[in-house]
């Protein structure tokens, strides 16, 4: 049922004899799935060699040729939701429904990308003389080196992947050596839909060697990551070296702002199920509550309630809504998160413990009286813990909900318009969702501010990270 780990380097998939390589575990069973080979520092420069290429033949492949075979790489992995779907469950423990969500979803980005990739278009400013043609053309930026995490194995690296085709660019991924299986179905499908070789190519390794070896190569123009801070820091000053263009989709810790003129059992139910989503590993997830006084005590009940009431088990298993998270250490981040909210006077209102004598399960955790200094406040979570303070004035619960160095998604319950509007304009974030939390979709840019990065993935703005302007003044 899981897939067959491979590299995949200009056209060619390759396996791990005579490579170096590590064993890839399902987060439910902490069972082996399989092998991972890691590329080799001659698999990096062939990979390189060949995304050199690759970009010359893809840059001068029309779009309208570029779309079709991208369509088609859309279309297999629609065909083959099921399988990439079941693998990457597998390896990243998220329920089946929810994977499958995400393939579909990635086939759409594919989609997307390929019909927005033909638009891509420069134009004409009129000259200030006569006889002046003064053009704008939007050109591909060159070869891409792409990083992606563990949390979404198709998802993540798609985003990269269908922007960097759309543009015109060439692609070095190197996806998550934790939940590689997602990544490879993905390429599967644009190799089998017909890309040339070299435009696409899929490595793995020990990430800091891998990373410093693509991104100070002359070859590459144009980095992609999505991961921590400290990472993120790291590889833009690398970028910065060669004056290379970066996006970094970095961490976040979104407020959720509930007012009193809202239900805040409506609001309750809307954000609890998307807090515990892939078991609050996902970057944009609600991960700091501020209830205003009035709906204070109902929402900490429903919330509670909805909590209480998700099933802890392998994600193959379809009475599972909640999965197991990743890794090891992740129970140990969530162990920590709740002995200082504790430490602190935090109260447990439901969770807080591992779950289980196998996999890496830990119970949906409510807490109640944090104060805003504890860890649980001010540290990314990623995971299924949810702090519920309350919260007196709008003033006041802006400043909170800015106080932090984060900037990539934030959450907000009214059911007046004009705070509404009000609040959208307050709250420093890249996205911010007001009565929804659909702030992720193909067409729309998806990327945060201040630490949690800059740049951005998805819509208009996602293909032309990977494009250079050219303004022509020709008489």
């Amino acid at each position: 049922m899981y897939s067959e780990l491979k590299l995949y380097i200009d056209g060619q998939w390759l396996n791990g004899e005579g490579r170096k390589g590590e064993d890839v575990i399902n987060p439910a069973t902490g069972k082996v799935l399989a092998q991972l080979p890691h590329a080799s520092k001659a698999d990096l420069d062939n990979a390189l060699g060949a995304a050199e290429k690759g970009f010359q033949v893809w840059k001068n492949t029309s779009a309208y040729d570029r779309a079709k075979i991208m369509r088609k790489a859309a279309d297999l992995l629609r065909e083959r939701a099921e399988k990439v779907a079941t693998a990457q469950t597998m390896e990243q423990g998220k329920s089946f429904a929810e994977s499958r969500m995400e393939v579909l979803t990635s086939a759409d980005i594919i989609d997307w990308c390929a019909e927005e990739g033909r638009r891509s278009y420069g134009r004409i400013v009129p000259g200030r003389t006569k006889g002046v043609r003064q053009i704008v053309l939007q050109e591909p930026v060159g070869v891409v080196a792409a990083f992606t995490p563990w949390n979404f194995p198709t998802l993540t690296p798609v985003r990269k992947i269908a922007g960097a085709l759309a543009a015109g660019c060439s692609i070095i991924i190197k996806a998550s050596e934790e939940t590689p299986a997602g990544c490879v179905e993905l390429v599967k499908c644009f190799a089998d839909a017909g890309l040339p070789a070299g435009v696409l190519n899929l490595v793995f390794g020990v990430p800091a060697t891998i990373s410093e070896h693509l991104v100070t190569s002359d070859i590459v123009r144009k980095i992609s990551f999505t991961g921590s801070i400290p990472v993120g820091k790291h590889l833009a000053a690398l970028a910065a070296q060669g004056m290379k263009r970066a996006t970094m989709e970095l961490g976040g810790h979104s407020p959720v702002i509930v007012f009193d003129d809202y239900d805040p059992e409506k609001a309750a139910d809307t954000i609890a199920a998307f807090k515990y989503r892939n078991a609050g590993q996902v970057c944009i997830s609600p991960t700091r509550f501020y209830v205003q006084e009035k709906g204070y005590n109902k929402f900490v009940a429903r919330f509670t309630e909805y909590a209480k009431g998700l099933k802890l088990g392998d994600g193959l298993e379809k009475t599972t809504t909640l999965g197991p998270l990743a890794n090891p250490r992740r129970l140990d981040a969530m162990e920590s998160f709740v002995n200082d909210a504790r430490a602190r006077g935090g109260k447990i209102q439901t969770g807080g413990n591992r779950h289980g004598n196998q996999g890496f399960f830990f119970e949906p955790t409510v807490i109640t009286d944090v104060p805003d200094d504890s860890k649980i406040m001010t540290e990314e979570p990623f995971g299924p813990v949810a702090p519920i303070v309350p919260f007196k004035t709008f003033d006041e619960v802006v400043q909170r909900a800015n106080s932090l160095q984060f900037g990539l998604a934030a959450y907000s319950f009214t059911s007046s318009s004009a705070q509404a509007q009000a609040i959208g304009e307050a709250i420093q974030s890249g996205m911010v969702g007001v009565n929804s939390v659909a702030i992720s979709t193909p067409e729309t840019p998806f990327g945060g501010i201040k630490e949690s990065g800059y740049g951005s993935e998805g819509g208009i703005e996602g293909i032309q990270a990977y494009m250079n302007t050219k303004f022509i003044s020709q008489a």
